[in-house]
């Protein structure tokens, strides 16, 4: 790891010195990567998360503004192939990191069902360009790295690790492998397996087929495992469909069928139809002031998770979990949240499967441009996104989440300081789907055992600041009652 980084800071001899301008730009030799790692990883990390594409505006479209307004699919998708599209080629070009941005699937809902029924469209995204506004500030005056950097190293791991259980628990959700149990008398069991508490159908069988293959190619060092994998579990997934004619909805959101046109044009309604203060008229001034608060503080900590757990996978850590070129991706994820509002496409995050793309040899930024090429050319080319079902991609994700469980090892379990914030860190993230929430619950139980243990100096202003703001964070509600109450 010493070597690795002394050949990323220019530091010390380099045993392979870069051969082009794009070799040396991106520091691929100096990573140890090549260009082949960085096409595969990049087309695997769009493979996993193309998904997006259809799932953005299927939840928008779904949902009122306070007018009645509603968004059309058509507009939707391409603003979210847009935003996506040039906020990932733009973490390549200056954050130089493997690292994919799209909507981000923890603030959609947020947009769609909190804050559009109580503001028109226009406003709601003009909220997304403020909180946008917001972390760019932070990340420029440096505020957001030295909290990143403020956060102790075994909670940062316990995120990874954390992250990793969600990842994968997404994975099985998507293709069907876990459902949720609905609530009944005689079963408190939130999920089950399969649908009814066992397995059956084609689109499982695939899912397993498919899981199978990737592991197993994986534990060969097969060069592309995931991606092959993705791309044969796709085929049979098509032509199994075609065969046995099974009805949509067994697929989930994408049912694997060859689209009637393969070009569509893009439809860029949503491109700059934003209202920056509109909101705090309509919703008024503290609630749209509570959205914006929400939208900031989810926007910072899934992004410093998903962030920090992806870059120490690629190796982009250094002993003490810092991330190398923290600010400028800082400064990129802060853009992506502006060019989401921008767009009309929600805020813009990185993404965690992007975690697929490091795991097929993805190091530097070429990687992130290459998703985003291909995502800026699914403007043109959306009816490819329906033909990938979830049970041919779900299987990367829980593949990548199994791996990132091996940072289990990093973590001091004998040291009793952080034995239960990271357990709740861990546990918390998949529990809830919000990294966010993990990260609040291990920073105040982190906090409180230092205190009664008569060490909260120890914490410093830093952490103590951040663990009051979660406090408020999981009360907010009922700050408001109090708030409007009085």
């Amino acid at each position: 790891m010493t070597q690795q980084l002394s050949q990323d800071t220019g530091e010390g001899p380099t045993p392979n010195e870069p051969r082009s301008f794009l070799d040396r730009y991106f520091s691929i030799t100096r990573r140890g990567s090549t260009y082949s790692r960085e096409l595969r990883g990049g087309l695997t990390t769009f493979v996993a998360m193309s998904y997006i594409i259809l799932l953005n505006p299927l939840i928008l479209g779904s949902t009122a503004d306070i007018t009645g307004a509603t968004l059309g699919t058509a507009e939707l998708t391409t603003a979210t192939a847009l935003s996506a599209g040039l906020t990932t080629i733009l973490m390549g070009l200056v954050g130089n990191a493997p690292l994919s941005m799209a909507a981000g699937l923890g603030v959609i809902p947020v947009v769609a069902f909190t804050i559009a029924p109580e503001m028109t469209w226009a406003q709601a995204f003009g909220l997304v360009v403020l909180e946008g506004v917001c972390i760019v500030l932070m990340a420029v005056s440096g505020v957001r790295e030295r909290i990143i950097n403020a956060i102790p190293l075994p909670l940062k791991t316990a995120l990874t690790v954390g992250i990793g259980l969600y990842i994968a628990l997404v994975g099985l959700v998507s293709a069907g492998f876990v459902t949720r149990r609905p609530d009944s008398a005689d079963s408190t069991v939130p999920v089950q397996l399969g649908s009814d508490g066992h397995l059956g159908g084609w689109p499982i069988a695939l899912f397993c087929i498919t899981l199978l293959l990737m592991l197993a190619l994986s534990a060969r060092n097969v060069p592309g495992a995931i991606l092959i994998s993705i791309a044969t579990g796709t085929v049979l997934s098509v032509v199994v469909n075609a065969v046995f004619d099974i009805p949509a909805d067994s697929w989930g959101r994408v049912a694997p069928t060859l689209p009637d046109n393969l070009v569509s044009l893009p439809d860029f309604g949503l491109l700059g139809n934003i209202d920056l203060f509109g909101g705090f008229v309509n919703a008024g001034a503290i609630s749209a002031t509570v959205f914006l608060f929400t939208l900031v503080l989810s926007g910072f900590f899934d992004a410093m998770g998903t962030i920090t757990s992806v870059s120490n996978e690629a190796g982009l850590t250094d002993s003490r979990g810092k991330v190398q070129g923290m600010g400028r991706i800082l400064f990129v994820d802060g853009l992506g949240a502006v060019a989401g509002g921008v767009t009309g496409s929600s805020p813009n995050t990185v993404f965690l499967e992007s975690a697929a793309g490091v795991a097929e040899g993805a190091r530097t930024g070429l990687a992130s441009v290459v998703s985003g090429g291909l995502f800026a050319a699914m403007m043109l080319f959306t009816p490819l996104a329906a033909v990938v079902p979830a049970q041919a991609a779900a299987p990367a994700l829980v593949l990548v989440g199994g791996m990132m469980m091996a940072q289990c090892a990093n973590i001091p379990w004998n040291d009793s300081d952080y034995v239960v914030p990271v357990f709740l860190t861990v546990a918390i993230i998949p529990f809830t789907y919000s990294i966010t929430n993990g990260v609040g619950a291990g920073l105040i139980s982190y906090c409180v055992i230092k205190i009664i243990k008569g060490r909260g100096r120890d914490l410093g202003w830093i952490v103590s600041v951040l663990a009051a703001v979660f406090a408020v964070y999981f009360g907010i509600e009922g700050i408001k009652d109090l708030l409007g109450a009085s």
